[in-house]
This record gives C-alpha cells, structure tokens and sequence, in this order.
C-alpha cells in the first residue's frame, strides 16, 4: 500500500509509537515533518527515515499552542509543497489519583493531548479545506480514553475527548473530503512500562526477547510497530470512506470500538420520581450496569 505523493505530520514522532508511524509512513513513500519536543530525538527519526531512502524534515516544539501548529503545516508546505495527512500522536503522563492531582498535573496533559490535538487538527483542517484535495487526520486514543484508567484522571478524559472530537470533525469535514478517525493503540512502550504487571515484559522486549503469544494476543501487546500498518491505511486512498471510526490495533489483534449506545428504555407515565427510578434501576437496569475499567476476560480489550 503506498503513499508516493503524500505529505505527512506525525507530533511526538521523536520515539516509540510516533517514531514507528513516522517512518513507516516514509516506507510507505510519504514525506514526512517530524515533530517533537526534543531535538536530538526528532533528528534521529529523521535520520533513519532519510539513511532509509526516505524524506523528512523535523519541527520542533510543544504541541498545544497555536504557533506550533501552524509551524507544523508551514513546515510541510514550505519543504514538500502540500499537506494530506496529520498523526496526532504528541502526548505526556502526569499519573495521580484524584485526590493527589494537581492543577499542574491535569493542565499539562489535557494541554498537550486535548488541545494540542485542537490546535494541530484546526491548523491541518483550515489548510486541507483549501487545498482542495481532501486528507486525513488520524487522532491516537487509548483504552484508558475507553473504559477509565486508575490514577489517569487527566489522561483518560483527554483521550476520551479524542474519540469525540474525531467523530465531530468526521461530520463537519465530510463534505471536503477530509476523514476523521482515532486509532487506540496498545503496545509495549515507555508508557506501558510504567504499568507494573507489565514493566517486565517491557524489560524484556527491550533486551530483544520475543513476545509472547499470550501477551500479543490477549493483552493485545506487541512492538510499536505493530501498530503502524493501521496508521499507513488511514492515511491512503484505501480507507477514503472510513471515517468517525475509532479502531484497536496491538499485538495480534484489530478491534472496532462501539459508539456510545443506549442500553435499555422504561418509561413511567408524567415523568420519574425518586422512588420510582430505584425501583425501575433494581428491577431492570441493575443487570445491566457497567463496569469502570477494562475488561478482564480473556480476549476483551485491555
């Protein structure tokens, strides 16, 4: 599947995920600016794109302010001639639980993945519209955004926020040609390595030890790039028509993730009273109430 011709902004491309989608976007024949918060590591991405054959160009700074994203689509144009495809990938960790959380802590995060992905996503959206061409803006949630994370208060409501934020701009870009989709990656990353069950495997994966079948499976957990086929897809004219759409992919699997959905119905006649909706929760909605956190059967998403 390839992109020749295609011009490509991946944030937070100096390592891990975001350096695995920016160079595979580059093996696939995009251009690429490469944007980071650090230099050296937006340099060594660029490196290996270009050592690879490839075209890229770095731009560094901060995603969340307005003048970063504008620098973004200015780099793009000013080095390659155009924009199609922005990866809104730029994010950072500041895990506590509620009570502990500081303005600090919930302002950064939110800053840089909320509203980074704003300001970066308008800046693409204004350019792409009068490009004329259509494009692609690929947001890069989490299954914290899906079912909760203990201590990510700030994160989890950020990347809950992606997931609507993408369907939003599916519906008002639609007419221009302009999809809007976010991609819920797990994989075994610095971030993940914060996790305690699975700092090990991290380790481990690290050291050049093979994943186990169980953890690419199950956990849905493998190598960065494992994840970076699903990015080359929503950026090519193959998924022109997928749009809103918020997709799994790790390890072994790829997932479709449900839109909100009313469970069930009761009416009562003039309206509810107190009483009446504890016992219309016991009786009918208590079975089907739901549970905060991942799933943990076997298989579900983690």
């Amino acid at each position: 599947m390839r992109l020749d011709g295609r011009v490509a902004i991946v944030t937070g491309a100096g390592r891990s995920l975001g350096r695995a989608y920016a160079i595979a976007l580059a093996a696939a024949g995009a251009a690429v600016v490469v944007n980071d918060i650090d230099q050296a590591s937006a340099d060594e991405t660029v490196d290996a794109i270009t050592t690879a054959g490839g075209r890229a160009v770095s731009s560094v700074g901060p995603v969340g302010p307005t003048e970063t994203a504008d620098q973004l689509v200015t780099a793009a144009v000013d080095a390659f001639g155009r924009l199609d495809v922005l990866v809104a990938n730029a994010g950072v960790l500041r895990d506590r639980v509620l009570w502990k959380m500081s303005d600090d802590d919930f302002d950064a995060v939110i800053g840089t993945h909320l509203r980074g992905t704003f300001t970066c996503g308008r800046a693409a959206a204004r350019f792409l519209r009068e490009q004329g061409e259509g494009g692609r803006l690929i947001l890069i949630g989490s299954p914290a955004g899906q079912f909760g994370s203990f201590g990510q208060t700030n994160y989890a409501a950020a990347k809950a926020g992606l997931v609507a934020m993408a369907r939003t701009w599916s519906l008002e870009l639609a007419r221009d040609g302009i999809t809007a989709n976010t991609v819920i990656p797990t994989a075994l990353s610095p971030m993940t390595a914060t996790i305690p069950e699975y700092a090990e495997h991290y380790r481990r994966f690290v050291e050049g030890e093979p994943i186990p079948r169980d953890l690419r499976r199950d956990r849905a957990l493998g190598s960065p790039e494992d994840v970076a086929p699903l990015v080359v897809w929503l950026a090519s004219g193959e998924s022109q028509e997928v749009t809103g759409q918020a997709i799994g992919i790790g390890g072994d699997r790829l997932a479709l993730y449900s839109h909100p959905a009313v469970l069930d119905v009761e009416y009562a006649e003039g309206g509810w009273g107190a009483d009446g909706i504890d016992a219309a929760w016991r009786a009918r909605f208590a079975p089907q109430a739901q549970l905060s956190g991942p799933p943990s059967r076997k298989g579900a998403d983690e």
